[in-house]
């Protein structure tokens, strides 16, 4: 028999969202050996800028051969390491969170504990701020796998913000106070707030109203704030990204320690570098008891010294990290635009975003009808005749039905193409027997397959020709 925590439901591992998953494990799309196998356009993973990983690799063998000026320093690395991890990878990595944020804020290495991956950080914050039973606070659409990060293990309850398309998605401070006396009525404490910034699954930047609400609220509430910080690396475009630890030195925030210790955040290498097989995470806090709480609790879950080993070269390379910046910048809104434009061809819109993987789609109006069950059926569809596997709002816990998150920087531009036209031909199918919907589309079937020739010779860097 399995204990209660083993053998409870509240992991989530039976949402749509990882359901996706094991279909696309059970028929991977391949170039050469499985052609119409399913494309994974729900996995959040950035796979663009692996050459130039791989040419600092090269570049720079003593790192990755565990040497140093030319000696071994296989021993000292193979031997048991102190879990507050090594300080010259702690000091490289809280200069690069500077360098993501404009060097805007500067980080002390003292408050930084390293995790296994942001999964174990953001659950290690939810032990060291909250009780059984007691609530977080997050406002809705949200990453599916919260559920299982911070609830499961930590007995944690989740209680939504709910936010809407008819101001894109942004937090409000009537749905704000809602949350809070929803889980006041339920009889749950709020310990803490929990947002994304950038947003997943929106792709969008928390705005400087919205952070100041939520500064203010967890002022007058004495609550926390947990700002998980994971794709600041991935923003691409305008409106120019504020972290809360930025806007934590305005002049209104800048005397008020007691709030300063009450802000945490969670980073990562997984988004912005692509290396979540890596698993390393972190958490920022500037209260030393959440520091030293966390740092005891990172033994359960530690980044190796051969890793931090690695990464302390390549953070450390100013040179190198400057130019990893702006490229992965400009190619992911390269290929979050391609996305965009083929949906667009297709009569389908996006969220306007400017960070993150993905776009969070509207195909509300391919739905029977207005409801969660319509947006599953959809979804089906999708997985199982299209062979896209993308995540459906509801799996998120989006209040309106029809949003789903698509993915775009795991698929090279011919497999994104690829997709698009499959989009292309379901659609072409499911509204052939609506001749003034099916001329429509003609027309931009048409206009997608000059658009998918145009793009393989000019969407490309001059480089990459």
């Amino acid at each position: 028999m399995l204990s209660r925590l083993a053998a409870n439901n509240t992991h989530g591992q039976d949402s749509s969202y990882f359901l996706g998953w094991e279909e696309y494990e059970k028929n991977p799309y391949n170039e050469s050996t499985n052609s119409t196998g399913m494309i994974q356009m729900g996995l959040a993973e950035n796979q663009l800028c692996f050459d130039l990983l791989e040419s600092w690799l090269v570049q720079n063998p003593d790192h990755s051969s565990m040497q140093k000026n030319g000696q071994s320093v296989f021993r000292d690395l193979a031997l048991f390491q102190d879990y507050h991890g090594l300080p010259e990878f702690k000091k490289a990595f809280v200069n690069y969170m500077s360098k993501l944020r404009g060097d805007k804020v500067t980080f002390d290495p003292t408050k930084l504990v390293l995790t296994a991956g942001a999964t174990s950080a953001n659950e290690t914050l939810i032990f060291c701020l909250a009780n059984p039973g007691e609530a977080i606070l997050i406002p809705t659409p949200y990453y599916p796998g919260f559920d299982r990060d911070l609830k499961w293990r930590t007995g944690a309850e989740i209680v939504p913000i709910k936010c809407t398309s008819r101001n894109g998605f942004r937090i409000t401070e009537s749905a704000l106070m809602d949350a809070y006396n929803s889980a006041k009525k339920r009889g749950l404490k709020v310990k803490t707030i929990l947002v994304t910034n950038p947003n997943n699954p929106l792709g969008t930047t928390l705005s400087k109203d919205e952070i100041t609400l939520l500064l203010n609220f967890i002022s007058s509430k004495h609550i926390h704030l947990v700002s998980d910080e994971i794709y600041a690396g991935t923003v691409f475009d305008t409106p120019t990204y504020i972290s809360v630890m930025e806007a934590l030195l305005d002049k209104k925030w800048a005397n008020n320690k007691d709030l300063h210790k009450r802000v945490h955040i969670v980073s990562s290498l997984s988004k912005d570098l692509g290396l979540p097989g890596f698993r390393v995470g972190a958490i920022y806090s500037n209260d030393p008891l959440v520091v030293s709480a966390a740092t005891k609790m990172s033994s359960f879950g530690l980044v190796s010294a051969q890793t931090q080993y690695l990464l302390a070269g390549l953070l450390s390379d100013n040179t190198f990290i400057d130019k990893y910046i702006n490229h992965n910048k400009r190619r992911l809104r390269d290929r979050q635009s391609m996305l965009v434009s083929g949906l667009k061809q297709a009569g389908i819109s996006c969220l306007e975003s400017n960070s993150g993987l993905y776009c969070w789609v509207n195909l509300s109006h391919l739905l029977k009808e207005k409801s969660f069950e319509a947006e599953m059926e959809l979804w089906k569809e999708m997985v199982y005749k299209v062979k896209l596997n993308i995540s459906p709002g509801s799996s998120c816990h989006c209040v309106e039905p029809g949003w789903f998150r698509i993915c775009f920087a795991n698929l090279s531009e011919d497999v994104l193409n690829l997709a698009m036209q499959r989009i292309q031909d379901y659609l072409t199918t499911k509204f052939s027997k609506n001749s003034h919907y099916g001329m429509r589309h003609s027309r931009r079937v048409r206009s997608l397959t000059k658009w998918v020739f145009q793009l393989s010779f000019d969407d490309k860097e001059p480089e990459e020709r």
